[in-house]
């Protein structure tokens, strides 16, 4: 399934990418290298490339939200920058604790600069997000740079969980949504919000687009959740069965789990298990995961959770045109086959 990108998408890669570029410039050379390859903005050599450099999800909720608040896009432009800055500052780290060797088709940076390199690297952007976010002036810029902060520990806190239940074999589907919401939802709550506080809106416009863009973080994270079982890797730029390779318990898995029986059982020996499957062996849990309810339940959860997301967003009282254009980035998340 191909889906039409949303032109805020566009637009906002027009805008965001040179500032991101010249705020990644910022940074010491070996770092800014490391960067500027996991963005797809040059080759491992240094040599400049040809890339898309991710879809700018995040920039542009960022972009809109400042319009919802009914200013100009440039007004959240410090919000985008910080934003991607923080969601790169997570993907490098996350392809490192992961293993993961390859991303949007390419080898992933710390396979290729080491780990050393891939964490300074995100710990630079973690900084540089907080500093992009402080040099806009008054009170604004700190109240975007305190709630980011938050937004990071509850990313963090998901992750952290979503690593722990690597070695727990009881995990419910209640703590899955949990660490989801905190993984990617916290990032997209501060997303969809930090353009609209840089524009002085009030709180209750601020908080509906949050929560606009928390229920829009998890909807996302539940359609990679199914990717990451059933996606294309010519589309995705991941390997094939690529959760189940790394016996990921992710929502879909989970779901499987608690149906219970044969198949429950099945799927638990397997999760404990060790070493390489075959591919052939890959297959057959995927069917399996599928056949117990996983892929069915997690596709319903990511529409109740868009449903929730429009809801939101309709709770509170923005200009029509943003709203018409959020509603359509929702719609582009929940729909995506990358």
């Amino acid at each position: 399934m191909t889906t039409t990108v949303p032109e805020a998408i566009e637009r906002g890669r027009a805008l965001t990418v040179p500032a991101l570029r010249a705020t990644v410039d910022r940074l010491h050379p070996r770092l800014r290298h490391v960067v500027a390859y996991h963005r797809g903005w040059v080759d491992a050599a240094g040599d400049p490339v040809p890339g898309n450099g991710g879809k700018l999800v995040r920039p542009a909720l960022a972009l809109l939200s400042a319009e919802a608040a009914g200013a100009p896009a440039e007004v959240g432009l410090p919000a985008a920058v910080a934003v991607e800055l923080v969601h790169d500052f997570s993907l490098l780290h996350d392809d490192l604790m992961d293993g993961d060797t390859e991303r949007r088709h390419r080898a992933t940076a710390w396979t290729v600069f080491g780990a050393d390199g891939a964490i300074l690297a995100g710990d630079a952007l973690l900084g540089l997000a907080t500093q992009v976010l402080l040099e806009v002036e008054g009170e604004p810029g700190r109240r975007a740079a305190v709630i980011l902060g938050a937004g990071v520990q509850d990313l963090v806190r998901g992750q952290a969980e979503d690593l722990l239940f690597e070695s727990r074999s009881d995990v419910s589907v209640a703590e899955t949504l949990h660490m989801e919401d905190g993984k990617t939802g916290a990032l997209l709550a501060c997303s969809a919000s930090l353009g609209a506080v840089l524009a002085g809106a009030p709180g209750e416009v601020v908080d509906g687009l949050a929560e606009y863009g928390s229920r829009l973080g998890t909807a996302f994270q539940l359609i990679d959740d199914l990717l990451g079982i059933w996606g294309d890797p010519a589309v995705t730029g991941k390997p094939v069965l690529n959760d189940l390779r790394s016996r990921k318990k992710s929502v879909p898995v989970v779901v499987a789990l608690e149906a219970g029986g044969n198949d429950a059982e099945e799927l638990r020996a397997f999760l404990t298990g060790e070493g390489e499957s075959s591919e052939a062996e890959l297959q057959h849990i995927a069917a399996l995961v599928e056949r117990a309810g996983g892929r069915d339940w997690t596709t319903a959860e990511a529409d109740r959770q868009l449903k929730a997301c429009e809801n939101a967003l309709r709770s509170i009282s923005i200009p029509a045109s943003a709203e018409a254009e959020l509603l359509a980035m929702a719609r582009f998340v929940t729909e995506r086959d990358r």
